[in-house]
């Protein structure tokens, strides 16, 4: 199936669209009418005000049931990274079918999700300022299931100082560089080094190491991306072996994503795999392909949508949207209609998209029409919320606080 098809067919529900006649609440009416956790009357999503975030309920669940599935039958563990989504909702949708755990990618989301009761955290960007370090210790102090990521001794020693301290025992994992240079200590000896320094510091127990290569995970066509992901990987499986050999810890060799997931469980060691985008999917992920067709990846669905209205029509060829840049954000490929074929959309200015109309296009729009959008890259997307709209069919079902929305210290 080609990707224009599978936009067409996969999403047809989405064809529908709204006469500016028809009635729409404002986000404090909707959220006026959510009380005790159920909504008090039928609102469907193209009644929304707009610019507005949802997410397909069928389809959540459909991927984070796939995803599941297909580690647990491959024997290897699931730790979604919270960065994705930033809410403790699906966090706990995640846990409840079987995740160990969710990464947090800073110590602000790692605080929002323990104070709405997600206690398995893992941290996987280091902590190096005085601040940082003290929130990260609070933390521990208060969730011994809180668990962090060093890449060097310096922070190792400042760990260790800050634990002992405060009269406790942080757990702590080396983070490996897969040879980005971004973050993580060089492979092999200098992370052995390290693991037995961790080892022997007070106030540190190490529990392992982690090895996430971003680089990956959007490499097109998954032959390329097997290669590459495996390739990457052999430093950080290195370590992992020169650890058990050593009488290190092991427990935990985190590492892979939602472009490798189904990869990953060929790199010998490796516990789990922190997938990401696989509950929301995006136009990014879209275009690397998957296993059986090199132009489409279509392992998951596409859950997260962006709700905008017409602006202008007056122009041949094109209307304005309400969904700009501080909408959809303006990274590539452009967000993209949901259920339509023939259009293609830019939201390169602040305020407004443009939706131009190509080669025989599966229809057209007026002011007030109501369209709906995959988003180009779902974790910078969610960011821009506060509140997600969890929609089964075309019903609001549930509004969700995006409770790590700007956590981003």
């Amino acid at each position: 199936m080609t990707r224009r098809r599978f936009l067409q067919t996969s999403t047809s529900a989405a064809a529908l669209w709204i006469p500016a006649s028809v009635n729409s609440y404002t986000h404090q009416e909707i959220q006026d009418l959510y009380v005790d956790g159920s909504m008090q009357a039928n609102v469907s999503k193209w009644e929304l005000d707009t610019p507005s975030l949802c997410v397909d309920l069928d389809a959540l669940e459909a991927n984070i049931a796939t995803m599941q599935d297909t580690l647990t039958r491959n024997d290897i563990a699931s730790r979604p990274h919270g960065k994705t989504h930033k809410s403790p909702t699906i966090a706990r949708m995640q846990l409840d079918a079987g995740a160990i755990g969710i990464c947090a990618a800073k110590v602000s989301e790692a605080e929002a999700m323990f104070q709405h009761g997600i206690d398995a955290v893992l941290m996987t960007t280091t902590n190096v300022t005085a601040t940082k370090i003290r929130r990260a210790m609070n933390l521990r102090h208060a969730n011994p299931q809180f668990i962090q990521a060093t890449d060097s001794e310096q922070n190792a020693r400042l760990l260790s100082e800050a634990a002992v301290s405060m009269g406790i025992t942080a757990d702590v994992v080396v983070d490996v560089d897969p040879g980005g240079h971004r973050t993580g200590i060089t492979p092999g000896q200098p992370a052995l080094a390290l693991g037995q320094l961790i080892d022997q510091l007070p106030g540190l127990t190490l529990r392992g190491l982690l090895c996430y290569d971003g680089g990956s995970q959007h490499v097109k066509g998954f032959a390329a991306r097997r290669e590459q992901t495996l390739e990457r990987l052999l430093g950080a499986t290195d370590t992992f072996d020169l650890f058990n050999s050593s009488g290190l810890s092991t427990e935990i060799f985190s590492g892979g994503g939602t472009g490798s997931y189904n990869i990953d469980h060929e790199t010998r060691g490796l516990t789990d795999v922190q997938v990401g985008s696989y509950v929301f999917m995006d136009a990014q992920y879209m275009d690397i392909g998957g296993a059986d067709n090199d132009e489409l990846y279509a392992d998951f669905v596409p859950s997260l949508t962006i709700m905008t209205t017409v602006l202008n029509d007056q122009y041949p060829g094109r209307c304005t949207t309400d969904a700009g840049a501080k909408a959809c954000t303006i990274n590539r490929p452009w967000p993209r209609v949901k259920g339509e074929i023939g259009m293609s959309y830019t939201s390169g200015s602040d305020e407004f998209g443009t939706l131009r109309y190509e080669e025989e296009p599966s229809r057209t729009y007026k002011v007030g029409d109501k369209i709906e959008l995959i988003v180009s890259h779902c974790d910078p997307v969610v960011n821009l919320y506060n509140n997600l709209y969890a929609v089964r069919g075309e019903r609001v079902e549930a509004i969700w606080p995006i409770a790590a929305r700007g956590m981003s210290t």
